[in-house]
């Protein structure tokens, strides 16, 4: 007699928290659940005696037209952001994209000798320059066209832009650094260009490649 008594003992030890209380449950494991949760396993955490499903009902009114809605999906159920508000979760990001070599080699001929065409680019480095190369350039809106050149068939050329400038904190071309700048930072090797031969003053006088700067740097 006393094992069939035993379940409606139990019952009677155990009184259900006011649904208000309920509710109040729900919503915290809502939020802190990072995937939606389903009736049986919000009854299973919550104390004995309480009914999940009547506090979900009660939640979704109060979450009614606020910034945070109780949703169902599936199964279960989800706090998620209110639909006609996501535009406020986007966020702007940065795409770091690097630059290949040959645009690398393309935009530093383009810095130190512009107006600069392409047969220019293309006789300086030694091999011809992809419009892909030429495109990102543009695209990242570190070079643009200059004026066309006074040459038969009036080729464009290029030029640096304000952008370019900005992000390597120059105030115009001219103050690029100079060879001898560059070779002691380690950026520049200390050969000759290809096909030439080496003189005794090439690898430290800079004097003879910056004659005549203005004129490359016109605008």
């Amino acid at each position: 007699m006393s094992d069939t008594q035993t379940p409606e003992i139990e019952d009677s030890l155990f009184e259900a928290p006011p649904i208000a209380e309920q509710e109040r449950m729900v919503e915290a494991v809502l939020f802190a659940s990072a995937d939606p949760v389903t009736i049986a396993e919000l009854n299973a955490r919550m104390p004995h005696g309480c009914d999940a499903g009547e506090a979900l009902v009660h939640l979704q009114k109060r979450y009614e037209g606020r910034g945070v809605h109780v949703i169902k999906t599936g199964n279960a159920y989800a706090m998620r952001t209110a639909g006609d508000l996501s535009f406020l979760m986007q966020k702007e990001t940065v795409e770091t994209r690097k630059l290949s070599r040959a645009a690398i080699e393309t935009l530093a001929i383009i810095a130190y000798h512009q107006p600069v065409t392409r047969a220019e680019i293309e006789e300086i480095r030694g091999v011809s320059v992809s419009r892909g190369t030429v495109d990102q350039l543009l695209e990242m809106e570190w070079i643009r066209f200059g004026r066309r050149k006074m040459t038969p068939g009036r080729p464009v050329t290029f030029v640096v832009t304000q952008n370019f400038l900005g992000h390597f904190g120059l105030e115009t071309a001219r103050d690029l650094p100079g060879l001898k700048e560059l070779r002691s930072a380690g950026m520049l090797e200390n050969r000759p260009p290809p096909g030439t031969v080496p003189g005794p003053g090439d690898m430290d006088d800079e004097d003879n490649t910056n004659e005549g700067q203005s004129e490359l740097f016109e605008d």
